[in-house]
C-alpha cells in the first residue's frame, strides 16, 4: 500500500499530526465530526467530478462555466425590490479599495486609519438625508433593520405591537416576524385598490393602546409614493405610538425627509448610494431617530461622534454608546445584538454622497423619475398590459399586470430573456389580489434605448 503525500510545507498533512488533534476532541475520525448531519442526506456515491486538475485548469473550467452567466452588464435589467442597479462611480471603488479601509472590518480608534471619519460623514449626510439627528454604524440590510426598528419602538414604548401595511416587502416582513417573534405582535394595515396608499379608516380600527409604532415605506416596495405620511405619523403619535418610515436614500433628493412629516425612527438601506450589485449584496442598513434619550437610548446597534483630543485644535473620530445595553457589555441580556456589519459599505455609501452632494442627489432623483415614467409611459401602450397598476405618483419601480394578456410573468420574462432583456419581478405569488403582476424598475442607469428596447420586448412577449 503506497504511503500518503505529506507535504513538507504544511503540517496538518502528516497523519500523525491529524491524529493527535482528533485525540485531543475526543473523536476517532474525521467523519465524527458530521455526525450530527442526518443520514438520509448524506450522499452515499462519489461526486461526478474530472480527474484531477491542475490549479490553472481548474481556473480555466470554472471561467468557462461562469461565462454562461448573464449579468446586468451583459443585457438591460429591469429587476428592482430591495437591490436595484445603479452606476457606481469609479472614485467610490478606488477609495473603498485603499488598504486602510479594506481592512476597516474591527478594530478601535487606536488603530483607526480613518474608518470612523468616514462612517461619522455617513452618519451625518444620510441624518441631513432622512431629516433625523442620529443614525447607526451600519447594519447588515433593510430587513435586519425592520426587526431592529421594530423591537426597539417596543423598548421605548413598553408595548409589544406593530402595524405596518400589507405592501410591505414579504422578504421585509417575514425577517421582522422573525426578530420579533414572541416579543413584537406584527398586524397587517389594509390599503386602498386604486391607489395603494394605506387604508387611513382601517388603520384607525387597529390602531390602540397596544400599538408600539406604525411603520410605512416610502417610496413603497411596490414602487408608488405614500403621500399620507403626516396623516399618518399624527395617528400614531395620537395614540402614543412612534412613527417609523423606511425609504430608498435617492428617493430624498426629490421628497420630503420623513424627519418632516413627523417620523420618530426612519431606516433603509445604503445599497442604492454607490455600492454594486452582487450575489446576495452588497448591503447595508442603517436607522436613525430622533436626538432624545428615549430613542438614542435604545439604538440596537453603535454610533460614532467626533470630539476633541489632548492637541487642541485637533479633532478624533470613536464610538459614541451606552455599552450597557448592548451584548458587548451585558451578553445574553443585551437589548440586540451588535456584530459583524456592513462597514467597508458604509464608507463606499459616504464616499457617493459626499461625491454628489445635495445638488447631484436632487439631479439623481429627478433623473429616476423621468426614466421611471417615461418608461411607465412607454409600456402602457402595450395592448393588455397596464402600467401602472396603482394610481398614484412613483419613483423608481412600478406594477405592471399582464391580466389582459393570455401570458403568464414567468413566460413573458423568459420571452424576454430570450431577446436579451432581464424584466420585472414575479409578484403574482406575493400579492395574488393584483393578479398576474411583475414589479418593474428604472433607475439612472437605464438609458433610452434600453426602455425602448424593453417596450419592444415586452410588446412582442405577450402576443
Amino acid at each position: 500500500m503506497a504511503k500518503p503525500f505529506v507535504h513538507p510545507y504544511i503540517p496538518n498533512s502528516v497523519p500523525e499530526i491529524k491524529d493527535a488533534m482528533l485525540r485531543e476532541i475526543g473523536a476517532n475520525k474525521i467523519e465524527d465530526l458530521f455526525e450530527d448531519i442526518p443520514e438520509r442526506i448524506k450522499l452515499r456515491k462519489k461526486l461526478n467530478l474530472p480527474k484531477m486538475f491542475s490549479e490553472y485548469q481548474v481556473r480555466k473550467t470554472v471561467t468557462a462555466i461562469l461565462s454562461k452567466n448573464k449579468t446586468i452588464h451583459d443585457v438591460p435589467s429591469f429587476l428592482g425590490a430591495g437591490c436595484w442597479p445603479r452606476y457606481v462611480p469609479a472614485v467610490v471603488d478606488e477609495i473603498n479599495g485603499r488598504s486602510e479601509f479594506v481592512t476597516s472590518y474591527a478594530g478601535d480608534a487606536y488603530c483607526d486609519l480613518g474608518r470612523f471619519q468616514a462612517m461619522f460623514e455617513l452618519q451625518s449626510m444620510l441624518g441631513e438625508l432622512v431629516g433625523l439627528d442620529a443614525v447607526s454604524w451600519s447594519m447588515y440590510d433593510w430587513p435586519t433593520v425592520c426587526g431592529e426598528a421594530a423591537r426597539m419602538a417596543s423598548r421605548v414604548t413598553g408595548r409589544y405591537e406593530i402595524l405596518v401595511p400589507k405592501t410591505i416587502s414579504p422578504e421585509r416582513l417575514s425577517v421582522m416576524r422573525n426578530y420579533c417573534e414572541g416579543l413584537v405582535y406584527v398586524k397587517l394595515v389594509g390599503y386602498d385598490s386604486k391607489s395603494g396608499q394605506l387604508d387611513l379608516g382601517d388603520l384607525k380600527k387597529k390602531v390602540s393602546s397596544k400599538t408600539a409604532a406604525v411603520y410605512i415605506e416610502n417610496p413603497s416596495y411596490l414602487g408608488f409614493i405614500e403621500t399620507q405620511g403626516e396623516e399618518i405619523s399624527r395617528i400614531a403619535h395620537d395614540h402614543g405610538a412612534l412613527s417609523i418610515v423606511g425609504v430608498e436614500p435617492t428617493s430624498l433628493g426629490v421628497l420630503t425627509p420623513p424627519g418632516e412629516y413627523g417620523a420618530d425612527i426612519v431606516i433603509g438601506d445604503v445599497q442604492p448610494l454607490g455600492i454594486h450589485l452582487y450575489y446576495g449584496g452588497g448591503l447595508a442598513g442603517f436607522v436613525a431617530s430622533r436626538d432624545e434619550e428615549r430613542l438614542v437610548g435604545e439604538m440596537p446597534s453603535l454610533l460614532c461622534t467626533i470630539t476633541t483630543t489632548e492637541r487642541e485644535g485637533e479633532y478624533g473620530f470613536t464610538w459614541w454608546t451606552l455599552p450597557e445595553r448592548l451584548h458587548y457589555f451585558s451578553r445574553e441580556k443585551g437589548k440586540s445584538f451588535t456584530g459583524s456589519s456592513g462597514v467597508l459599505w458604509g464608507i463606499s455609501a459616504a464616499v457617493y454622497l459626499a461625491l454628489l452632494g445635495p445638488r447631484g442627489i436632487r439631479e439623481l432623483g429627478e433623473a429616476i423619475m423621468k426614466k421611471s415614467h417615461y418608461a411607465m409611459e412607454r409600456l402602457s401602450e402595450i395592448k393588455g398590459v397596464k402600467v401602472p397598476i396603482f394610481d398614484s405618483a412613483h419613483f423608481e419601480e412600478f406594477t405592471v399586470s399582464f391580466d389582459g394578456t393570455r401570458k403568464k410573468v414567468r413566460q413573458v420574462n423568459k420571452a424576454l430573456l430570450r431577446k436579451g432583456v432581464q424584466g420585472g419581478k414575479d409578484i403574482s405569488k406575493e400579492f395574488p389580489e393584483l393578479g398576474k403582476s411583475a414589479l418593474y424598475c428604472v433607475t439612472e442607469v437605464h438609458t433610452r434605448e434600453d426602455i425602448d428596447k424593453l417596450a419592444k420586448a415586452l410588446k412582442e412577449a405577450v402576443r
